[in-house]
């Protein structure tokens, strides 16, 4: 399966979810941790539970692929699934704010999509 593809369709999924402050980041060539990063935010708890399981049942039904790991919960504020060469990060946004994990990767120009 085509790693592009899937974020494309996991960006289109949690859009259509109403996320807020989507980013694609392309971390290729460098492919230590993924080929791509999908950073999202949500209003509350609520909206991040319904965000990661739309994810999780749209990506089993569309590409037959559940995640390698899901790590964190919605309570927690930070929510991870890895697809292995896409991992996508759900914040609450304060937790989003404090670990700004963009910035890490914004500075080298990887940024391929922002929908705020």
């Amino acid at each position: 399966m085509d790693s592009l593809k899937l974020a494309h369709d996991i960006v289109d999924i949690i859009e259509d979810r109403k996320a807020e402050d989507i980013l694609l980041l392309d971390l290729r060539p460098d492919q230590l941790i993924a080929d791509f990063f999908v950073i999202c935010s949500g209003d509350n708890e609520r909206h991040l539970r319904a965000l990661i399981e739309t994810v999780r049942l749209d990506v089993k039904d569309k590409h037959s692929k559940l995640p390698f790991a899901n790590e964190g919960t919605a309570e927690s504020g930070w929510v991870v699934m890895d697809y292995g060469d896409v991992v996508a990060h759900f914040f609450a946004p304060e937790k989003r704010k404090y670990y700004a994990l963009e910035d890490l990767w914004d500075a080298a120009g990887r940024v391929m999509l922002r929908i705020q």
